[in-house]
């Protein structure tokens, strides 16, 4: 079966071939094409690349096929160098043969490309990672090697390289970036770490290690230690902070153990011997050893070893050579010896370590392994060899957050929290995620070197246990045996999830199904990697028998079975023609989810499932009709003003097209909700025509969700005279209809104004905390609900007085507000959390919060609402003591405020007369609130134009105590 990969993809050819083939005689040429491709073929498969293809003197080999492995592109790239050496070879020999010389130009590049099945011998790559990578190719000159910006991003950190001037190459739109490859650094990790900062956690884990080496300096024996734990876990790093730990104490000396290539048994050897003798020659080696009892011995032995001699035969005097050298160097002081890697350790190098613990004397030494999880099944007894196994486990999420600030980066708040979920304590996750985004990457991207890591792990799976993995991937982040086992045919997959468990990609998890087992990802870049493998008509198909069989065993889950037919959908869309019954099956479920979302005030989610299912129905669907008005609203209600009136339009017009006039009133009734808020200069008389107008036909068609509406609607028009009475007579109207449609979430919408209209209205104190507690009891409560009266009543209790619980209460309220994603209620409401604030006598709060309000709703573009917003923030600048800025503040809404906006009206006349003295504006402001009955905002007039003892009695009438008594305290200091 096809996969999608991601691959690194070598494209050669001879440069200046056509006068070669002139100059030769076709046997010969033959003969020297032939020595050509086997050098190139060799130092390919050597690195581990798959040859597919030799087309006249050009040869394209692929690293990641058959097998992906997280170091494909660096393999890749020493191939290319290697590739180039091995010609240099060759050309000796052709020269002094037949006087000739070749030149080869090379393109190297990474990308996602689909590959056979190699069960089949269809392991071919194919995909436009292939067609870059022969451009790059064609691009070089002779001799020189090119890589793609996707390769160089993967190996930055070992190469040596010059930038290019953006390419442009055929078939590319766009210029595509290219690097020319100089050298490769030997040793050097693919892409940079940062090791530069402090480490975070693992305190107990370090001092563990030095245990013991302070128990192999008591026993002058060799101990071994293992760190081990998945790719990025902090294995390394906790490694070189225990030899920093240990600097001046102890020696310490590294080695690598390499995946791949001919000889490698005692590869780390190499490192280890070159640190401390710095050299690799045999006459190197015994001159450090000069002294030692058996020198040249042992010499010869590690000389074989490590390449650099011949191999004297014999592994036992070999793994002797090595011990008397070690028990050399740890002579004088104990010596650490780091064994990285150590899961592609060849079973004879493993023997040694093993050797070495057992039979080394009089010598303090610690042999410290890195390794992946996959050591200890390849090697079942090396727990009990090892005096310490660390398993090391992801970083705490305090942990994780101070590694992000460790890091640094300057990234914002909402980055930062994508980085820690997604990275789920790996510290190589976070470094990388975070990189990415400084680097300004998609935040739906998974960083190349983590997709490299990921997809390296899974290719070392069975074929069964990948294809139980990728079912699961489909199904999600969480999952159920019996849905994979669906996926999967019906065969048992009981036994493969178990092993996947103990390879530590899945765990055991609680399930939504009763009797199916649960199951869930270990990370969730498992889960998207596994996903990314399958070709997109695998995809779609498994979407597709996934929601069918949701829909038979869990019903009522319309947003996930609507998600999985979205996907089929989509895949299927962009592999060719496809039904439209699978987009409308799609649609109508998420359509459902939606309207299911907008009645627990879910807004976010509502947005998000109603314009998917908007974009999925046909024009002419009855559904699709429906959700449009209520998507308006929705996105109202999240602030994006200039997407709701696009939908309200789409939707008006809709309507009128099928004749369906019941829909047409009701969205004609959200358009004005929309105008009331965007356009204030549209006289109040029209809002209320279109109320009145359309109360006696939504009567006539028993429509009594648009009769709700429509009362509601009507009631705008005493919220802009701020007579809150009225106001509250034709909300109780409204909630009852409401209540009649059994529509809990327009009851909970309606409850939630009625709440406000109580707190700014005549009803006192006492009275509005009751109303506001019995509007909880009497709707059916969202959590829309619960914060629209909670943050009324955080304002009436410091009304009473009680700072403290008010600021709770208004907390409370803003963060559901928050989780629910109403930018635009939270920004209204944050008069009231300014009110609590100036009846605490902490202006400056005050003045915090409601420039924030007036900043988001500005970048909204919520115009009717922003000439309060700026009075009111004039009026606290006064209470602060800053009056020109109030006096700049109270102009802007002199100037934007229309003349029904009474509130506003008042309010830049209180602002202006405190901030210039005026009394006079003050008197005017007196004669627009007595038309009002605020109590409120009687008393801040009455206050502005000099009469405290007015204002006082107001903020009596209304139950106002705290408010009361600064105005008392006012008038005394002033008598």
């Amino acid at each position: 079966m096809a996969a999608r990969k991601t691959v690194t993809v070598v494209f050669c050819d001879i440069a200046n071939s056509t006068p070669l083939g002139e100059a030769l005689d076709p046997e010969v040429m033959r003969g020297v094409m032939e020595r050509y491709f086997d050098a190139v073929r060799g130092e390919l498969e050597r690195h581990g690349g798959t040859v597919e293809k030799f087309i006249g003197d050009a040869a394209m080999a692929v690293f990641g096929i058959p097998v992906v492995h997280d170091d494909d592109a660096l393999r890749a790239v020493r191939a290319a160098i290697d590739m180039r050496t091995a010609l240099g070879a060759l050309n000796r020999e052709l020269e002094e043969t037949h006087g000739v010389r070749l030149s080869i130009r090379t393109g190297v590049n990474t990308g996602e490309v689909v590959a056979g099945d190699p069960t089949d011998r269809q392991s071919f790559a194919t995909g436009t990672a292939v067609a870059t990578t022969q451009r790059l190719e064609a691009a070089a000159r002779s001799g020189e090697i090119l890589l793609g910006d996707s390769t160089y991003r993967l190996v930055s950190n070992a190469v040596l390289v010059e930038p290019l001037e953006p390419l442009t190459l055929k078939g590319k739109a766009e210029p595509v970036r290219a690097w020319r490859l100089l050298g490769v650094v030997e040793g050097a990790p693919p892409f940079p770490r940062r090791f530069d900062a402090p480490m975070v956690g693992r305190e107990e884990e370090l001092a563990s290690l030095r245990a013991q080496l302070e128990a192999a300096e008591q026993e002058r024996r060799c101990r071994l230690a293992t760190i081990v734990g998945p790719a990025g876990i902090g294995k390394s790093r906790l490694g070189d902070e225990l030899f920093s730990a240990t600097r001046g104490r102890a020696t310490t000396l590294v080695g690598r153990c390499l995946a791949y290539g001919e000889g490698i048994t005692y590869w780390p050897l190499r490192g280890i011997v070159l640190s401390a003798t710095g050299s690799l020659s045999r006459e190197g080696i015994a001159q450090f050893l000069e002294g030692a009892e058996h020198a040249d011995r042992i010499a010869d032995r590690i000389a074989g070893a490590v390449g650099t001699a011949e191999s004297p035969p014999g592994t036992e005097e070999t793994f002797w050579a090595v011990r008397r050298f070690l028990e050399h160097l740890a002579r004088e002081e104990p010596l650490i010896l780091g064994i990285d890697e150590l899961q592609w350790a060849e079973p004879t190098f493993l023997d040694l370590i093993e050797y070495l613990v057992g039979w080394t004397t009089d010598a303090p030494i610690v042999i410290l392994g890195l390794a992946r999880p996959e050591l200890l099944e390849q090697r079942p007894t090396w727990s009990a060899t090892s005096s310490l196994v660390l398993a090391l486990g992801p970083l705490s999420g305090a942990e994780s957050e101070r590694l992000v600030e460790v890091l640094g980066g300057g990234i914002g708040e909402v980055d930062r929290d994508r980085i820690l979920a997604g990275a789920e304590g790996n510290p190589l996750f976070v470094e990388q995620m975070l990189a990415l985004a400084v680097e300004g990457g998609r935040r739906e991207e998974i960083p190349p070197t983590i997709q490299a890591l990921l997809a390296a792990r899974l290719d070392r799976l069975d074929a069964e246990e990948r294809s139980v993995l990728e079912r699961a991937a489909v199904i999600g982040r969480e999952f159920t045996a019996g849905a994979v086992a669906t996926l999967s045919g019906n065969e048992p997959v009981a036994p493969t999830l178990l092993s996947l468990v103990r390879r530590e990609l899945i765990e055991p998890d609680r399930s939504l199904i009763p009797g199916d087992d649960g199951f869930r990802f270990r990370h969730i870049l498992i889960r998207d990697a596994a996903y990314l493998g399958l070709a997109k008509e695998s995809r779609a198909g498994l979407h597709e028998r996934y929601a069918d069989w949701l829909e038979r065993a869990a019903p009522g889950v319309d947003e996930i079975v609507g998600y999985h037919l979205e996907q089929a959908f989509r895949y299927r869309q962009e592999l060719g023609p496809v039904d439209a019954t699978l987009a409308t099956r799609a649609g109508e479920r998420l359509g459902r989810a939606g309207r299911r979302a907008i009645g627990r005030g879910d807004v976010p989610a509502a947005v998000n499932l109603l314009t998917r299912a908007a974009a999925l129905l046909p024009d002419s669907h009855d559904e699709r009709r429906e959700i449009l008005p209520i998507l308006g609203s929705a996105l109202m209600r999240t602030g994006d003003f200039g997407r709701a009136e696009r939908v309200l339009d789409e939707a008006l017009e809709s309507a009128r097209a099928a004749g369906d006039r019941r829909l047409e009133l009701r969205t004609l009734i959200e358009r004005e909700f929309f105008r009331a808020f965007t356009r204030p200069e549209e006289p109040v008389e029209d809002i209320v025509a279109v109320a009145d107008s359309a109360i006696p036909l939504l009567e006539e068609l028993g429509d009594d969700i648009g009769l709700a509406k429509a009362w509601w609607l009507k009631s705008e028009m005493h919220l802009h005279a701020f007579r809150w009475a009225a106001r509250t007579e034709h909300l109780e109207r409204a909630l009852e209809y409401a209540r009649r449609a059994g529509d809990a979430g327009e009851q909970a919408t309606i409850a939630a104004q009625l709440a406000q209209a109580v707190y700014y209205g005549p009803a006192p104190v006492p009275t509005a905390i009751a109303r506001c507690e019995r509007l909880l009891r009497e709707v059916p409560t969202t959590r829309s609900l619960r914060a629209s009266v909670t943050g009324a009543l955080a304002g009436l209790r410091a009304m009473q007085g009680d700072f403290d619980e008010a600021r709770r209460l208004q907390e409370e309220a803003r963060k559901i507000w928050q989780e629910l994603g109403q930018r635009f209620r939270i920004a209204m409401r944050s008069l009231i959390a300014a009110d609590i604030e100036l009846l605490a006598d902490r202006p400056q709060e005050a003045t915090a919060v409601l420039r924030w309000a007036y900043n988001e709703l500005s970048a909204m573009g919520a115009q009717s609402v922003i000439p309060p917003i700026s009075a009111f923030l004039a009026d606290a600048l006064c209470e602060e003591g800053q009056f020109e800025e109030a006096e700049r503040f109270a102009t802007l809404a002199k100037e934007e405020a229309t003349p029904v906006d009474v509130v506003a009206q008042v309010m830049w006349r209180v602002a202006l007369a405190r901030a210039t003295g005026e009394t006079s504006l003050g008197r005017e402001a007196v004669v627009l609130a007595e038309r009002t009955d605020s109590p409120e905002l009687k008393a801040r007039a009455y206050a502005a134009a000099g009469d405290l003892g007015k204002a006082r009695r107001a903020h009596e009438a209304k139950g106002n105590v705290a408010a009361a008594r600064r105005l008392l305290a006012r008038q005394t200091a002033s008598s």
